[in-house]
């Protein structure tokens, strides 16, 4: 394999990026971090650490991800978000497979969140795959929210987890559903989505069987409970907040004078 660039997005990341950045040491040859705007000690530790530091006025998570895997040396790019650490076993897998002439131009491997005190091993949280590493000239990171790489081909699979450190209280969990949100209504509005009560009412009881229920996430107990209520409040506010839009566009239509 090629060298690898590490990229991060970052703001206001002072409390984890350490530990992301540590776990790449001997894996990355190369770390870009792009900050929009931090004013904590996030540029200062990323330069003490090495990287190469741009800053980038925030547009939305997609387009961060493809200017930082833009700004790279090398074609290898392995994303990591500040709050995600490299374990162990992933960290053997990678330096194993930069001895190989890799066989897949996109890996995933399995994201382990860290919740309220404990590793959550259930409801749709794990094994959680996610698109981390990947040649930046076969693909690019595509949807505002929750930028994902897209890609259609054959996509190999690595072993050990990618950890997680999501939030570090339940008033932080609520203050980012609010906040992620807002952002999916924006989008879906934007892209010409034009229905939502049915999917409202449809979908909310249905993703919190699915992870409370059919992902186990009763095993997790309480974190489980937790997680499966914020992810069906998640898809409510969702839609709700998309119907505000709807109904907003639908007063300005009626004001609107001939």
């Amino acid at each position: 394999m090629d060298r690898i660039s590490a990229c991060l997005i970052t703001f206001n990341e002072e409390h984890d990026l350490p530990r992301a950045l540590e776990s790449l040491r001997g894996i990355a040859d190369e770390i870009v971090v792009l900050d929009s705007g931090s004013r904590d000690r996030t540029r200062e530790i990323a330069e003490q650490r090495g990287a190469k530091v741009l800053v980038r006025e925030w547009t939305n998570f997609a387009e961060q991800k493809n200017a930082a895997a833009a700004a790279a040396s090398y074609d290898w790019i392995l994303s990591l978000d500040a709050d995600e650490e490299i374990s162990p076993e992933l960290r053997e897998s990678l330096l194993e497979l930069k001895k190989q002439e890799p066989q897949f131009a996109v890996y995933e491997f399995a994201r382990r969140t860290w919740y309220l005190g404990a590793w959550v091993w259930h409801t749709r949280w794990y094994p959680d795959y996610q698109r981390k590493l990947f040649r930046r000239d076969k693909t690019r990171f595509e949807v505002p929210e929750h930028a994902t790489v897209n890609y259609q081909g054959k996509i190999g699979r690595l072993k050990g987890d990618l950890l997680h450190y999501t939030v570090r209280s339940y008033e932080e969990h609520v203050a980012k559903v609010e906040g992620i949100t807002t952002r999916q209504a924006r989008y879906l509005y934007d892209e010409g989505r034009r229905s939502w009560r049915g999917a409202m009412w449809l979908a909310t009881p249905w993703n919190w069987f699915n992870n409370y229920v059919l992902c186990r996430g009763f095993l997790d107990g309480y974190r489980g409970w937790l997680i499966s209520r914020m992810v069906a409040r998640g898809t409510w506010l969702k839609f709700k907040k998309l119907g505000k839009l709807i109904e907003e566009e639908q007063r300005k239509t009626i004001q609107r004078p001939a």
